[in-house]
């Protein structure tokens, strides 16, 4: 992972140094919030999340405008559930402020003072958007002095708010979410104090083959839980059960454990797991050893030696990155080794980094959100970067820092 990637102007930078005063500044924000039925907002985080890049600019004496994307709407065709109406409102009651909404803006035709704050609507409305349309971009980019992206969920999309614009603005930066998100993936991939270990679960080896792959180049441990766990055990020739696994993908499995131990890492393959024959709140837990399993069994979780040797080596960690929870925790029989690891997180001196939906769910079910020092909102970008992609919105922004 070069350390080049991650050096990137940075809008806290312009804000001291007075460059946005009486400057246009349009910032890329993720405003993609759920809403119910009659479209009222049902979770602000990422609106919350997004206030203090529009804070900032608007403190330094900027015109600020902002667009988002919201929902899967057809370019070109205006449906009111697509419109970006609510979170104006939302924004002029955090902000306390008026927030003008503005419609067909991509050719201008709206004012914006210094002070001011306009919110663009749904930028996936634009047609050319998805494509990442040159003309596209270039009209929007023509509308600001500053770009600002500050929506790492779409980094991984190369779009026109997201990318093309950042080619043509006169200058292009990251936001603070941005940023933060950035240094925080440099400290746990690019620059690692060792060991480096890594937590990827998940049901699938065959949706985080790549990662594993990726990860398995980098790091020290390599530690495997739900569905891909039960493929490496087979790997291993234990016994599995009726449990969820890719008995294709077996050699894959191996080829990742030897790649591992030539360079003097490992996987470590539980030694007890806990296994019950059903799926269900009401299903009787039992703990056996990994060579135990019997063939109506389902390994539901690793064992409690597991979890305690497991906890150990993230006592001893140097960096931890963390995807997917270690068995099926929403049913708390099947929790107890994704708790031990949770709490073992907390308590580590390790830089740690999460991500993804279900690690983000466990990590709020065992209430260590201010124990983990860094938790990933970016679903899909977080995962894409960990498979060693690079992420269009941060290569462009890292090509413009440069110029």
């Amino acid at each position: 992972m070069p350390e080049s990637l991650f050096q990137v102007k940075r809008l806290s930078e312009l804000a001291q140094s007075g460059q946005l005063k009486g400057k246009r500044v349009l910032i890329r924000a993720d405003l993609n919030v759920p809403q119910d039925e009659a479209g009222n907002i049902t979770e602000d985080t990422r609106i919350r999340a997004s206030m203090p890049a529009v804070q900032m600019c608007l403190d330094a004496g900027a015109a600020v405008m902002v667009t988002s994307h919201l929902g899967r709407p057809t370019e070109g065709q205006f449906k009111s559930e697509d419109s970006l109406a609510p979170v104006a409102d939302r924004i002029a009651n955090l902000l306390h402020r008026k927030v003008p909404l503005i419609s067909n803006w991509v050719d201008g035709g709206f004012e914006v003072n210094p002070g001011e704050i306009v919110l663009l609507e749904n930028c996936r409305l634009n047609v050319g958007e998805k494509k990442n349309n040159d003309e596209l971009a270039k009209k929007i980019a023509a509308l600001c002095d500053v770009y600002v992206n500050d929506a790492f969920g779409t980094a991984h999309r190369a779009e026109a708010t997201t990318h093309g614009v950042a080619k043509f603005a006169p200058v292009a930066c990251a936001g603070p979410l941005m940023a933060a998100e950035l240094d925080a993936l440099s400290r746990a991939l690019a620059s690692p104090k060792r060991p480096l270990v890594a937590i990827v679960a998940g049901s699938k080896v065959s949706s985080k083959l790549t990662i594993l792959k990726a990860l398995s180049e980098k790091v020290d441990e390599l530690i495997v839980g739900g569905g891909i766990a039960n493929t490496f055990m087979l790997a291993k020739g234990l016994p599995i059960g009726k449990s969820l696994a890719e008995p294709d993908l077996v050699n894959e499995a191996r080829e990742i454990m030897d790649l591992m131990e030539k360079r003097g890492a490992h996987v470590p393959i539980p030694e007890d797991v806990v296994v019950a024959n059903e799926l269900s709140p009401l299903a009787r837990a039992n703990r056996v050893a990994s060579d135990q399993v019997a063939e109506d069994d389902m390994i539901l979780d690793i064992g409690p030696k597991t979890a305690a040797r497991l906890s150990t080596m993230l006592a001893h960690a140097g960096t931890i990155v963390w995807n997917g929870p270690l068995g099926v925790f929403e049913i708390d029989q099947f929790g107890g080794g994704t708790k031990m690891l949770a709490a073992a997180i907390a308590h580590s001196p390790a830089f740690s980094i999460a991500g993804g939906g279900d690690t983000l769910a466990a990590i709020a079910k065992y209430g260590i959100e201010n124990q983990v020092d860094y938790i990933s909102t970016g679903g899909g970008a977080f995962l894409e970067f960990l498979e060693g992609k690079t992420l269009p919105a941060f290569a462009v922004l890292a090509e413009r820092a440069k110029g």
